[in-house]
């Protein structure tokens, strides 16, 4: 699969798009970005067909792209701790049922509702 790289420049009437060092094209909303590449792509190199092209988009927006990417960092990491929650829950609730506690007792124990024990059982 080709992949091309654009950067995104704010500027008053919306994004100017630039490929390789130059500004190619502009949108109004950077949401539109990746698929106005294509077009543009389609536009220069007709006989390409663009469409299957992974088309990044990097919007330049200073140092708050650091903020951005310290949020996005801090949202990937709670997800894999959640899903490693979610993993040690199951496991201890499996071996609580297995040592004799009931569902009330065990929903006790984690500080959880006996639907979730279930929920955890089942799941």
């Amino acid at each position: 699969m080709t992949e091309i790289t654009a950067t995104a420049r704010k500027w008053e009437h919306g994004w100017e798009i630039w490929l390789d060092g130059e500004a190619a094209t502009q949108v109004a909303t950077l949401d539109k970005a990746e698929q106005q590449v294509r077009d543009y792509l389609d536009t220069e190199v007709p006989e390409v067909d663009h469409s299957s092209w992974r088309v990044s988009v990097v919007p330049d927006i200073g140092p708050l792209g650091d903020e951005v990417a310290a949020a996005r960092l801090a949202t990937e990491n709670a997800i894999a701790a959640s899903a490693t929650a979610a993993s040690e829950s199951r496991r201890v609730v499996r071996h609580l049922r297995e040592a004799g506690f009931s569902v009330t007792d065990s929903a006790a124990i984690l500080g959880v509702s006996r639907g979730r024990i279930s929920q955890l059982v089942n799941g």
